[in-house]
């Protein structure tokens, strides 16, 4: 059954934990999990959600860890001593999630949490994972993992499994190596419990696996997942040999934080940033594209200056200014949206980009006619002037067709120079076109008018 936190909620556990009675904490946060209990440490100031903390058992608190707002988990470690985040918490993690709670460390109090790591294979693991950036394959992946030696008997196999899977949480793939830990496919749990005991790996193991290496950037893992499927993939070095496995889980977390990279750059914000993060924070991130649109206005206040003349003859022209422009800037937002989502999905293909750019062109001069009769008509009929109704109407359709291009062409030329193409749906695009739409309206009236 899914937890729903309610304030009648939290103030029980609250008065529990401030009575100090045990029984009743567990009693309420027993059958929840780490994630429930995370959102719950969210809600508390700092002094509660410290003082519920300890009442959780050390294995499971470590799994909270993982899951709690980066924030919060910073100012829970702040408070504990190396050594009791390397006993209490370390220790029961797997290797990814202890590299990425070491990350966070200062790189004095990293260096003492690793001394006080009593599992040495442990530590060494976590060095290696923490040598890896964290967009790759190498920072995503963790170092348990279940692997069989194609030679062994189906019989050593399962003897070996149950040794290896002390060590997991989740089983997902059983891996295959030879004699120097060269990756050579897979065997499926199923296979392995009704083949006969006698026979080799060798003989029933699948050659066919995917795997990539630790420099791999992680959106491109995150797309080979999705594309094929996975729930697991192994990465291997550049010998093939197999060093680490990535779960479903991580990559949810990747295509997650991606996502609300691109919906923040596509709204104008530079840098990833939470509600919750402090005023000059969130004011550093919003500013640059602000200051983007504030240029763009003052470039466009311009543009109707050079054209002083003609509004002062014909002020009916000002009118539809911010019908001009809005509309350029929303066909322009609609076309990048679809390219840099095609970018995104790889769903574009090979031969997409042109395909996709005659598309658009066929798009605009559809929906620019369609805008374009009916504020013909409008124009016509309500301010009577021929003049203006052409001069409008022209100016829209030309305005929606070139907006179009416009949305399309800029996220590939984004791309094409390795700069992210969601940059082209927020304030860039719609700056763009508003700035080239008052150029086209005013320039196409000066020569009705003229």
């Amino acid at each position: 059954m899914q937890f729903q936190l309610t304030k009648e909620f939290l103030e029980q556990l609250n008065n529990a934990v401030a009575e100090n009675a045990e029984k009743e904490v567990m009693r309420l946060v027993n059958e929840l999990h780490p994630v429930d209990v995370a959102e719950i440490l969210d809600e508390q100031n700092l002094e509660q959600a410290q003082a519920f903390f300890n009442f959780l058992p050390k294995e499971f608190a470590a799994d909270v860890l993982v899951e709690l707002d980066e924030e919060r988990r910073e100012k829970f470690l702040e408070a504990l001593s190396s050594q009791e985040i390397a006993e209490h918490f370390i220790d029961n993690m797997d290797s990814d999630d202890a590299a990425d709670i070491i990350g966070e460390l200062s790189e004095e109090k990293r260096g003492e949490v690793i001394a006080h790591i009593e599992d040495l294979e442990q530590a060494s693991d976590i060095l290696k994972l923490l040598d890896y950036h964290g967009d790759t394959a190498g920072g995503l992946m963790t170092n348990e993992l279940i692997s069989v030696n194609w030679n062994w008997d189906i019989n050593t196999c399962l003897k070996e499994l149950k040794k290896q899977a002390e060590e997991l949480e989740r089983v997902y793939t059983v891996y295959v190596v030879d004699d120097n830990n060269v990756l050579k496919g897979r065997i499926s749990l199923r296979r392995l419990l009704l083949t006969p005991g006698t026979k080799k790996v060798i003989d029933i193991y699948e050659s066919d696996i995917l795997s990539v290496t630790p420099d791999v950037d992680d959106e491109h893992v995150a797309m080979l997942m999705d594309k094929y499927d996975l729930v697991s993939i192994p990465v291997v070095d550049e010998l093939n040999r197999l060093i680490g496995r990535i779960t479903i889980d991580d990559v949810v977390d990747v295509i997650k934080e991606e996502a609300e990279k691109d919906y923040q750059l596509a709204s104008g914000i530079s840098e990833n940033i939470e509600s919750s993060d402090k005023f000059w924070i969130i004011s550093r991130a919003r500013l640059p594209w602000l200051l983007v649109g504030l240029l763009g206005g003052i470039v466009g206040s311009k543009i109707i200056g050079i054209y002083e003349g003609e509004i002062q003859l014909h002020p009916e022209m000002a009118f539809f200014i911010p019908l001009i422009a809005a509309m350029g800037g929303n066909v322009g937002v609609q076309s990048s949206a679809l390219i840099v989502q095609g970018l995104a999905n790889k769903s574009m293909g090979l031969t997409g980009i042109w395909s996709k750019l005659g598309k658009e062109m066929l798009v605009g001069i559809m929906n620019g006619l369609v805008c374009s009769i009916l504020i013909f008509g409008y124009t016509f009929f309500f301010q009577e002037s021929l003049n203006l109704a052409v001069t409008v109407s022209t100016a829209l359709l030309s305005v929606i067709f070139f907006a179009g291009i416009f949305g399309t062409l800029i996220p590939l030329l984004l791309h094409k120079y390795k700069i992210d193409p969601a940059l082209a749906t927020g304030p860039f695009i719609t700056t763009t076109n508003d700035i080239f739409g008052i150029f086209i309206y005013f320039f196409i009236g000066y020569l009705m008018y003229a």
